[in-house]
């Protein structure tokens, strides 16, 4: 499926044939859902805004953006539910409110544990469909443990910078904004 950038950016985007990536906006845009054929919308958010109908199955991860979150009660739920609709042909839309922690967090966890990639694989290939997707250091941290435990090792670290600590794959943004 071909984006455009502002698509990308600003709506819904498309992770797998079964995954889709958006903001509260976006999840709650009828057309969208009707477009995409999405069956399934996982909310990560604090709001709860039960849409379900004869079509559409409405899930609510009750959560906020805070690192001290603990979105990892819902890694396993989520994946597994995603992978389940997908067997059955669905289609899963996974949003918060801005499309770029708690969502892309949970879209990360579903491609380490269903389709075998490691937490920095997973987070190339969100971050190629949705560029702005930036999970907090609380949900990096959760991720590198899920990863750890599905994998016996990490492929991210957290480390320290002049911003505080942060994930090593964001080492190069920090040297840029902070030149020798």
């Amino acid at each position: 499926m071909h984006q455009s950038g502002s698509q990308r950016l600003a709506g819904l985007c498309q992770v797998t044939e079964h995954l889709f990536l958006s903001n509260g906006r976006a999840a709650n845009d009828k057309v969208l859902i009707s477009k995409f054929n999405i069956t399934c919308i996982i909310n990560a958010t604090e709001d709860t805004k039960n849409i379900s109908t004869a079509d559409l199955e409405y899930v609510h991860i009750p959560v906020t953006d805070s690192p001290s979150s603990l979105l990892s009660n819902y890694f396993d739920e989520v994946a597994d539910k995603i992978q389940l609709n997908s067997k059955h042909c669905g289609r899963t839309l996974v949003n918060c409110n801005a499309g770029v922690s708690r969502s892309a967090t949970l879209c990360l966890v579903y491609l380490m544990k269903y389709h075998g990639l490691t937490l920095l694989e997973a987070h190339k290939w969100v971050k190629s469909c949705r560029p702005i997707i930036r999970p907090n250091i609380g949900f990096w941290k959760q991720l590198i443990q899920y990863e750890s435990k599905l994998r016996g090792c990490a492929t991210v670290t957290m480390i320290t910078s002049p911003l505080g600590e942060i994930p090593d794959i964001y080492q190069e943004e920090i040297r840029d904004m902070f030149p020798l």
